[in-house]
């Protein structure tokens, strides 16, 4: 499946945040990753983020697709997190 994920966390936990999910996703704006995850990855994502929120306070959005084909994604202006796999 295909992920993006969206966050509004308090400033505290931003950089905790991101270096999580970069573990698992392509950072694409300051506060949204995108990328392709297995049911299994999408579970564990979803327990690490979790344990750094807190849900009384902060927000993840997670939105799923069954594919990188099921969206059509438009960047207008500087594509922030580029990111070129190298082969």
């Amino acid at each position: 499946m295909y992920l993006i994920i969206a966050y509004d966390v308090n400033v505290a936990r931003v950089n905790k945040v991101k270096k999580f999910l970069r573990k698992y996703l392509h950072w694409v704006q300051n506060s949204v990753f995108e990328g392709e995850a297995t049911q299994a990855t999408l579970e564990e994502i979803k327990i690490g983020l979790k344990e750094i929120i807190d849900e009384g306070e902060d927000m993840v959005v997670i939105y799923k697709f069954r594919s990188v084909e099921a969206f059509k994604k438009e960047i207008i202006g500087v594509e922030k997190g580029y990111c070129e796999e190298i082969i």
